[in-house]
């Protein structure tokens, strides 16, 4: 049981704190509720640029980094297609260090041209060197824009193109920050061994006089049921075969979305999983294969993966991959096969909780869900799953005309 007490600030900034005496640290997760989901179209990548341009300084700090790490701390952040986090973590005693800095640059962010065009720089420098310039680098794209055709998980968090944040400008730079990095859209966690009373007067000190933000949502598209197989062709010069399958899931919210995580780890999540042991291991169809959802808040994907070998055809190796589809959804999941997924998820879930930073992080992350509660409800909800509801779920998401295909092939042969 992770316990936690909840603020909020008269700005609209809510706090949540965990007391964990088992450490000297502090762990800070501050959230932002902006992905690339809220972006423009046409303006895809401003909410990783900005990970990057929150570090650039402001004119009370030049450089974040180096207060944190005379602090004896550490940071980094991530961007999402549904949030942004920036997370700290300090020895306990150094805690106001990382709110100070935290609050300075959510106010007092070093905005002007010469700034962005460094981070500009270096965000279409890591675009090219991750997704133009190696092999498959560019799955994500496809995958997205194909089985995507309204909602704006279309494109990854990267962007679209490079171009977008190449030719972005101040003021649309700008907008974006006075939009959506403000105490009212954000959701700041304390974690450690820490005084609850000391640590709300420092968030108060530090926090409290910064105004709010008229935050302005989009209005995110539903994305509408997919009635067709989709599919695509990659000629591209790369070193073997790929094999991409996307099937539309349930989103974080919808209480199947369990089923559908315990669905992927049943298809390929260790060596006894149902693609793995037989397309890999006894077939050998596959070279490389993998399952996996993508977690997002709206309804997602699961998505398989994988190069087939050099002497199967992409035709046999899709044919084997659905055989397998066919055969979970015809025989159904045994109750024995079942509880070792769930056992397996509850033992993951567990060690990460013996983790300050991560509890930091689940609870911000559950807190932008709805209630930062759920971080001691999901074994439940995962063990809750039965036979029926896990059929039934393989059912709706394992069909063709729910599936976007991509494929990649060399140009030469």
């Amino acid at each position: 049981m992770v316990k936690f007490s909840r603020y909020a600030l008269g700005n609209g900034l809510r706090v949540l704190i965990h007391k964990d005496e088992s450490t000297p640290m502090a762990a800070v997760s501050l959230l932002y509720k902006v992905g690339s989901k809220d972006e423009s179209p046409d303006k895809t990548g401003f909410a990783h640029l900005f990970e990057h341009l929150m570090f650039s300084g402001t004119p009370n700090v030049p450089d974040y980094d180096e207060p944190v790490q005379k602090a004896g701390g550490e940071n980094n952040a991530f961007t999402n297609s549904d949030i942004t986090n920036f997370y700290n973590i300090v020895p306990v005693e150094n805690l106001e260090t990382i709110f100070y800095l935290e609050a300075d640059r959510m106010q007092s962010l070093n905005l002007n041209q010469k700034k962005l065009e460094v981070q500009q720089k270096v965000v279409v420098e890591e675009f090219k060197e991750t997704c133009l310039n190696v092999p498959y680098g560019d799955s994500w794209h496809q995958i997205s824009s194909l089985a995507y055709q309204k909602h704006p998980y279309q494109w990854p968090t990267i962007g679209k193109i490079p171009e977008h944040v190449e030719q972005a400008n101040l003021n649309d730079v700008k907008a974006f920050f006075e939009n959506y990095y403000c105490p009212n859209n954000a959701i700041l966690v304390v974690a450690g061994n820490v005084e609850e009373s000391e640590v709300m007067k420092l968030v108060v000190k530090w926090f409290g006089e910064i105004p709010r933000s008229p935050v302005v949502k989009r209005a995110i598209p539903v994305e509408p049921t997919q009635n067709i197989y989709r599919e695509l062709i990659n000629k591209n010069e790369v070193p073997s075969r790929s094999l991409n399958l996307a099937f539309h899931s349930p989103g974080r919210l919808d209480p199947d979305y369990y089923a559908s995580d315990l669905l992927s780890d049943l298809l390929c999540n260790g060596g006894s999983s149902r693609l793995y042991r037989k397309l890999f291991k006894e077939q050998n169809v596959f070279n490389e294969i993998d399952a996996y959802i993508s977690g997002y808040v709206d309804p997602g994907l699961l998505i398989i993966e994988g190069q087939p070998s050099d002497e199967v055809s992409l035709e046999a190796a899709e044919k084997a991959i659905w055989g397998e589809l066919e055969q979970i959804k015809k025989e159904g999941i045994t109750t024995t096969e079942l509880q070792k997924l769930k056992n397996k998820i509850e033992t993951v879930t567990i060690f990460g909780e013996m983790n300050i930073m991560n509890k930091a992080i689940n609870l911000a992350y559950y807190e932008m869900l709805g209630d930062a509660n759920r971080i001691n409800e999901e074994v439940k909800n995962y063990q809750a799953v039965t036979v029926e509801d896990f059929n039934r779920v393989a059912n709706n998401i394992l069909i063709r005309n729910n599936c976007s295909k991509v494929v990649y092939v060399n140009a030469r042969s």
